[in-house]
């Protein structure tokens, strides 16, 4: 007994001891987490099969693309490609990639890599070609041009570190949206795996790496220690899913959440009342609207479309619902080059709405559906039904009776973009590269090549003449003769007026005082997250 019992106190001692000395290391090395909340999920994660901001914030952490955009700014800068050419007339495009880097599933990246993922994009006979899937939504025609109407690049691989695009026609935003996050590099070795789909396996070369993703609840990435622009300085990032506006505030205020993706303006007084959180604001790159089903019931009427914009109050409504959002009048931002600024918002007129309804043949108005969303966006803080409201109170008094429905987020988009839809919708865009381009012909141009409206021309707006000029604006690479090109485009849209249009938002995001590094970014993605510290 004697003799148990001596070998057992120092036994206990070294028990009692251990935990104390480990404690202050245990503390020092315990992971930082850092919880970013957004009003929607996630519906998918492969950039080049989806668009909507929920997916690119997540794929912003996780994707790099051949051209990155600099830190709080939508100019290009290096990415997977560490330097690059253009030939004199615009056509080539030639980049050199780093060395070293590879995919986090241990796949090399290099010219040859990157060109597997680039082909699914231009290439039909790849048996993942994005465009002949159905069901998604892709900016790769955008980007890479389309085999329909002869505008698609030619891609070689000159070497293992060298690329090249020639493009058979000038086409001015394509290194701009070569950088955006709808074009970051997928590792072909996991495209192969998961037989084309990897929506919801992402496997990327970005400063994190996909963990998980819980439907409708979170989805977790992890730092990448082996990333070429350093190791992230948080260990983890926790993309939570969080639809209420309020129940985001408070996880902030109980620092459960760091990040607040989206902020309506009635919290911004409580955000900058409180020491211990930060609101960060800038101009941004959005519109809002209602957008009018242009091939479809009354509003194929231009006088119906532009009674609808002068029915509503919308410096109202801007001012009560959007904090003073500046009221919109054309089709895109006036922070960017080409606003037309002798174009001044419709006026809120009820009789003259009123008069074109008679003039269309419908002096009693008439009934109709509305589409929205309930969750932010990050040009809609407030969501679409509180919009939707707002507008459908203005357009009974001129006798349109409007039914409202409200859908899931991805229900919603896959409504609007897919299926054929008659009535009002609300709408809006938050840029994606900086171009003009980006809102004029993304939102409002037709496909002449696919015989229909682009995927987000939403309102289905068609006019021979506006589609000339989109086409004519990627072909010019003098930024002033574009400049004037989209201003006469503006002039056009306004006058056909595909939409309610509404207002442009700040970009406003909300933190907590303890974040540090962290940057806006005028497109709205979470960029350069590896920059970010928690204090």
């Amino acid at each position: 007994m004697r003799r148990a019992v001596g070998r057992l106190v120092p036994l206990l001692l070294v028990v009692v001891m251990v935990p104390v000395g480990l404690w202050g290391v245990a503390q020092a090395q315990a992971p930082k987490t850092l919880v970013i909340a957004i009003g929607a999920d996630q519906t998918g994660l492969d950039p080049q099969t989806v668009e909507n901001n929920e997916s690119g914030f997540i794929m912003s952490t996780i994707y790099d693309s051949i051209v990155n955009y600099k830190p709080g700014s939508s100019l290009v800068g290096p990415g997977l490609a560490e330097k690059w050419e253009v030939s004199p007339d615009g056509l080539v495009y030639t980049f050199h990639f780093r060395h070293g880097v590879r995919f986090h599933d241990g796949t090399p990246m290099n010219a040859r890599t990157v060109a597997q993922d680039v082909d699914r994009a231009i290439n039909p006979q790849n048996p993942c070609y994005v465009l002949a899937r159905k069901g998604v939504d892709t900016y790769d025609d955008f980007t890479y041009g389309s085999v329909k109407d002869g505008s698609v690049v030619k891609m070689e691989v000159l070497s293992d570190d060298t690329l090249r695009f020639t493009l058979p026609t000038p086409n001015a935003p394509f290194l701009s949206s070569v950088a955006m996050i709808w074009q970051g590099i997928v590792s072909p070795a996991a495209t192969k795996q998961y037989n084309c789909d990897a929506g919801q396996h992402p496997v990327g070369t970005g400063p994190f790496k996909f963990v998980e993703a819980v439907r409708a609840d979170h989805v977790t990435v992890d730092a990448n220690p082996e990333y070429w622009g350093g190791r992230p300085k948080v260990d983890r990032i926790i993309f939570q899913v969080v639809p209420e506006s309020a129940t985001r505030m408070l996880k902030l205020e109980r620092n459960e959440a760091q990040i607040l993706a989206d902020v309506p303006p009635s919290d911004y007084p409580r955000v900058t009342g409180k020491a211990a959180l930060k609101l960060y604001q800038q101009p941004g790159l959005t519109i809002l609207g209602v957008a009018l089903s242009n091939e479809a019931g009354p509003f194929k009427d231009k006088r119906v479309r532009q009674a609808m914009n002068y029915a509503v109050d919308k410096e109202a409504i801007n001012k009560g619902l959007y904090g003073g959002a500046t009221t919109a009048s054309q089709g895109m931002p006036p922070v960017l080059w080409g606003y037309n600024k002798s174009v001044a918002p419709y006026p809120y007129d009820a009789a003259k709405a009123q008069a074109l309804l008679k003039e269309a043949g419908f002096p009693s108005g008439f009934t109709a559906d509305m589409m929205v969303y309930g969750n932010p966006r990050g040009y809609n803080p407030v969501g679409g039904a509180k919009l939707g409201e707002a507008v459908q109170g203005y357009l009974q008094k001129v006798g349109i009776n409007v039914k409202i429905t409200q859908y899931e987020w991805g229900a919603y988009l896959d409504k609007i973009r897919h299926t054929p839809w008659e009535g009002f919708a609300i709408s809006g865009w938050s840029g994606d590269n900086g171009d003009p381009d980006n809102f004029l012909g993304d939102l409002f141009e037709w496909d002449t090549a696919a015989g229909k409206a682009r995927t987000n021309n939403n309102s289905r707006h068609h006019n021979p003449e506006y589609d000339r000029l989109m086409v004519q604006g990627r072909q010019v690479a003098d930024q002033a003769r574009r400049a004037q090109i989209y201003e006469q485009a503006n002039k056009i849209l306004h006058d056909d007026a595909p939409w309610i249009f509404m207002n442009h938002t700040n970009q406003v995001r909300a933190a907590r005082a303890t974040v540090r590094g962290f940057l806006l970014n005028p497109l709205q993605m979470f960029f350069h997250m590896e920059q970010v510290s928690l204090q």
